[in-house]
């Protein structure tokens, strides 16, 4: 487990997220590029690579498990509110005024996906989580200032987001090594509902990318540019 891939999956998310306090005026068109960047590249990722190794191990149960991490997925955004995508929604929560909700799932979230990296070295995944984390850390950012946080608790919460992905990162690392016992002979299955997530997160931020299916030069180049580095990453492996 390399270090730096543990700084950079922190990093991206928590200077994503601090970001809001330097970009105030609501122009958020360079991080919809970055959110369309990285969807295009986590779905070739999880085409190219995550799908062929979790079925090469030969179960013919794979499929219900990456169903069930669709599903899961959907079921998290009832309360995380499409945050995962850069979604910034400004409205109260509840009488304390903090989102909970968006919080926990956003947590959970981030933490199932740093957990495909236990078997093998997936560098290009860690980049793909990385730069998926930067749009979604500045729209959980954004809510928890709107929700009239204090700012040194905002930083906080944001730290505590960005540590997710490296613990998940962590706990799948120890299950590749068999630390827990025979934990590891579900990694498979792990991994299933993990590639679930990534396919529905990865196609549904493709589908926003184009509003109303117009067409827009930068999303596009940004699209085939996230595609194209995860095809030299492939054929370069």
């Amino acid at each position: 487990m390399e270090t730096w891939e543990l700084i950079l999956l922190f990093s991206s998310a928590f200077l994503g997220g601090i970001a809001v306090f330097l970009f105030k005026n609501g122009n958020t068109n360079r991080l919809k590029l970055v959110l369309s960047f990285s969807g295009a590249y986590l779905f070739a990722i999880t085409v190219l690579h995550l799908m062929p190794d979790v079925y090469s191990s030969g179960s013919s149960q794979i499929g219900l498990f990456i169903l069930g991490g669709f599903l899961l997925q959907i079921l998290m955004e009832q309360f995380s509110e499409g945050i995962e995508h850069g979604h910034i929604h400004k409205h109260d929560h509840g009488p304390s005024g903090f989102p909970i909700g968006i919080m926990i799932s956003l947590c959970l979230h981030a933490f199932l996906e740093g957990m495909p990296l236990a078997k093998g070295q997936h560098t290009e995944l860690v980049y793909g989580i990385a730069l998926h984390h930067i749009p979604a850390a500045f729209a959980l950012g954004s809510v928890l200032v709107h929700s009239r946080q204090p700012k040194i608790k905002t930083i906080i919460f944001l730290a505590f987001f960005a540590l997710m992905s490296p613990l998940g990162y962590a706990l799948s690392f120890r299950i590749g090594e068999g630390t827990f016992g025979d934990i590891d002979i579900y990694f498979e299955s792990i991994m299933g509902v993990v590639i679930g997530i990534f396919l529905h997160i990865s196609t549904t931020i493709l589908f926003e990318s184009s509003v109303d299916h117009k067409f827009n030069l930068k999303k596009v180049v940004a699209v085939l540019l996230g595609v194209g580095i995860a095809l030299a990453g492939y054929f370069l492996h």
